[in-house]
């Protein structure tokens, strides 16, 4: 119908002509309350967003002298965060005398992500605060079986 028309009725009714699609030919509109309209967009935007868990971030904090089977466990929690859509902080933590050798910090770190990769990557490089090594890791690439 002509926008005159389509004008005239939504004032009839005390409604709003709403443009839905502008490149579509004839572009397309619709009467509606905008009040009312805007509200249940914003209660499906609230809906979408309680859906996402990439803003849960999972810590998991390891000292550069962990045993292997330690190590294991961390590497297996990390994948199960990942495989469930959470990011994961990594934070390795120095004592005493052990900041001297930060290389070992970044080796573990190297050696965490190598094995990671398939589940999730990097978000960032590795951040260094005091005695602590952090790196954040998103869900990745998916995991292939």
């Amino acid at each position: 119908m002509p926008i005159e028309e389509a004008l005239r009725l939504a004032d009839e009714r005390d409604l709003d002509l709403l443009l839905l699609s502008e490149d579509a030919s004839p572009p397309v509109c619709r009467l509606v309350n905008f009040g009312q309209f805007k509200y249940e967009q914003q209660k499906k935007d609230k809906q979408a967003k309680k859906g996402n868990k990439s803003h849960v971030v999972k810590e998991l904090k390891m000292s550069p002298k962990i045993s292997d089977n330690d190590y294991t466990v961390r590497l297996n929690a990390a994948k199960k965060f990942l495989d469930k859509g959470f990011k994961v902080k990594l934070t390795i933590f120095f004592k005493g005398r052990e900041m001297s050798h930060p290389e070992l910090g970044t080796n573990l770190i190297n050696r965490f992500l190598g094995e990671i990769g398939e589940w999730g990557v990097p978000e960032s490089g590795i951040s260094q605060a005091a005695r602590t090594f952090i790196v954040s890791i998103a869900p990745g690439k998916a995991k292939t079986k």
